[in-house]
């Protein structure tokens, strides 16, 4: 399924299999706000016996993706790069009428990462002024002081950083519904292979 979607490319297989392990059909997940359809999915792939740092990373990505899909917020872009912005691969991307690229960077923890995240989003703005930035991720306590840094100025980049599990990852949510989503414009201000949109849904 994750591959049909194209969450999944090529040989992309040991996190797509855990990440089935737990969502066989996420489609099927009953939630009743986002951040329990993130909770619910962590806690059980957190007991699986064969998971790692390395996988964590992937794993948590789709977790986020099918949410999107899950929430309608649509196209979505993986491993997305952006028109005039060289040497960056964002994690996952969205384009709005009203803001043109919105990126999350997704760290399953943060220690000193959220400075690659800042970094990459400042490379986004310098192109995209009214593009916005979030930083998601599951290490609240790491979340906490990089937010202090966003309020004392010493990250610039980042709009916020969001908690995944947190009720202000339901806000930020509803935030993005308030937007219009698209594909970019015909300057490909966003190339991916890998797009998820209604059609594909659809076509399942």
């Amino acid at each position: 399924m994750l591959n049909k979607l194209g969450i999944t490319v090529g040989n992309d297989t040991k996190a797509a299999n855990a990440f089935m392990k737990v969502f066989p059909n996420f489609f099927e997940v009953q939630y009743q706000k986002p951040s329990e359809y993130i909770k619910e999915f962590w806690e059980k792939y957190k007991k699986l016996p064969d998971t790692n740092s390395n996988l964590n990373g992937k794993v948590f990505e789709y977790v986020l993706v099918t949410l999107c899909i899950r929430e309608n917020i649509l196209p979505v872009y993986l491993s997305a790069k952006v028109a005039f912005v060289p040497n960056v691969v964002y994690d996952i991307m969205f384009y709005t009428s009203e803001r043109g690229p919105i990126c999350w960077s997704v760290k399953t923890s943060l220690r000193e990462r959220y400075k690659q995240a800042d970094l990459e989003s400042i490379a986004l703005k310098y192109v995209h002024r009214k593009a916005l930035s979030y930083l998601i991720t599951l290490d609240e306590k790491e979340a906490n002081g990089v937010k202090n840094k966003i309020v004392s100025g010493d990250v610039i980049g980042l709009d916020n950083v969001i908690v995944a599990t947190n009720p202000e990852f339901d806000e930020l949510i509803l935030e993005l519904k308030e937007f219009v989503f698209s594909e970019p414009p015909t300057v490909k201000v966003i190339e991916s292979n890998q797009i998820i949109t209604k059609e594909k849904i659809n076509n399942l």
